[in-house]
């Protein structure tokens, strides 16, 4: 057996996480765990009415002192957290950072608000855990960056269940051993392949609420004593070579500045509900509907793309052109653009299976066809480019460098309150109900919480 390293990376991520204060996290920081907040609640009650979120209620028991938003029934802890991550990613709407790219509140937020309700964890509780489940989602994310994607994997799914441990080890205020065992046993609980992109099946929207459930019962079992692996994310067998293929990476990213640099105030909130690398092109497609042109009149689109993106966006081409159906539509750039071109707008109602069947929309997504551009920065940052050639010989192209709603062209506040309100009214809360959560926002992180109002 090998000597026990000096000191193993999962230590020093949660010796971080475990000094971290509510009153000690700055209000830039904590007005960012508001946001992500706001719309996770948005997004679980525009999508609690969906199939495939009633098939996780239904296939999960009731009776536990836990909410899933929106629904009626109480839950366990790891029912909840199951039911609102999946509800909150369902539709790809969710907040995504760059980066990595990776889904952090849709992971996060659920494990903390089912523990807080499990076990009568405060407001401060529960910021504290959101910012640092978070801000650990985003850093593991740049570890390896691409690597889990490109071995087949899902980075929200699988880096999203040690952060989801630790965000509600440290929601329990548990020490920095049994944090280290939360993180080592969620490495065994990590998963997600991405084979739901060969026809569009709904595994992927679970990925978030699976995570969080890991989370959860990670930090129970680290509670009482159950010994997890101090060198999960670094060791010869560990995460990162089990998923990413490689231990080689930077490590120093998940404890350098941790509680003084934040990685999470660059979350960008999407404002379309679809792909986040497909966000760019939709705002190119829809400047270029604004020139006047039609569908009819277009003759071939070119689009320059990003190596990382090909296999998940636009090959096999022909299934991008006419994706199996809605959900598969949402992780094709050719659809995404057609869409968006032709129904000039691209939320919950542009992605549903009529519009998927559309045959005007789908002409148009037959002509897309993409070149890789070696120089494309992503991951560092989602650009678009669309250039179509009309019929009459013209030319019209547009160019998106940056993911609008990301770091260089953030979202308001009162933006996103209104994506909100959008999300609310699609799932059918009152006006009302929904202007009364918001009233609540400001205070929601200061004292005992109340999620039962949530249930309705």
């Amino acid at each position: 057996m090998n000597a026990p390293a000096a000191s193993a990376v999962a230590e020093s991520l949660a010796g971080r996480a475990a000094e971290l204060r509510a009153d000690s996290i700055p209000p830039a920081v904590r007005r960012r765990a508001e946001e992500l907040l706001v719309d996770i609640v948005g997004l679980c009650v525009a999508t609690r009415r969906t199939d495939y979120v009633q098939a996780v209620a239904g296939a999960v028991d009731t009776g536990g002192p836990c909410t899933a938003i929106g629904h009626p029934s109480g839950f366990s802890a790891e029912s909840a957290a199951l039911i609102n991550g999946t509800a909150a990613h369902g539709e790809d709407f969710d907040d995504t950072f760059e980066g990595g790219p990776v889904h952090s509140s849709a992971v996060v937020v659920p494990a903390v608000l089912a523990t807080c309700e499990r076990f009568g964890c405060d407001g401060r509780a529960a910021l504290a855990g959101i910012v640092a489940g978070v801000e650990t989602l985003c850093r593991l994310s740049m570890v390896i960056p691409k690597a889990i994607h490109k071995a087949g994997f899902h980075p929200t799914s699988v880096l999203g269940a040690p952060a989801a441990a630790l965000a509600a080890a440290r929601t329990l205020g548990l020490g920095r051993r049994p944090m280290v065992d939360a993180i080592g046993i969620a490495g065994s609980m990590a998963s997600g392949i991405i084979e739901y992109l060969a026809e569009g099946a709904w595994t992927k929207r679970m990925h978030p609420g699976w995570a969080a459930q890991a989370g959860v019962q990670a930090a129970r079992l680290a509670s009482q004593g159950f010994l997890g692996p101090r060198t999960v994310l670094e060791g010869t067998h560990g995460l990162f070579h089990g998923f990413a293929r490689s231990v080689e990476g930077d490590y120093g990213i998940l404890t350098e500045d941790f509680g003084k640099r934040w990685l999470m105030e660059g979350i960008t909130f999407k404002p379309y509900a679809t792909g986040t690398m497909n966000q760019p092109y939709i705002d190119c497609a829809l400047r270029l509907r604004k020139e006047g042109a039609r569908a009819e009149d277009v003759k071939e689109i070119l689009c320059e793309t990003a190596e990382g993106y090909v296999h998940r966006l636009w090959e096999p081409l022909a299934s991008k052109h006419r994706p199996a159906n809605a959900y598969a539509a949402k992780f094709s750039t050719p659809f995404n653009i057609a869409v968006a071109f032709v129904t000039g707008g691209a939320g919950l109602a542009a992605f549903t299976e009529e519009t998927a069947k559309d045959e005007r929309i789908l002409a148009l997504a037959s002509k897309v066809r993409y070149i890789v551009d070696p120089g494309n920065p992503y991951p560092k940052a989602y650009t678009g480019h669309v250039r179509m050639t009309m019929k009459d010989g013209r030319v019209i192209e547009e160019r998106q460098p940056h993911i609008r709603g990301g770091a260089h062209e953030p979202l308001t506040r009162a933006e996103i309150e209104a994506k909100f309100l959008g999300n609310c009214e699609y799932g059918g809360w009152s006006k009302g109900q929904a202007d009364w959560f918001l009233a609540s926002v400001p205070k929601f992180f200061d004292g005992p919480l109340d999620l039962t109002p949530l249930r309705g």
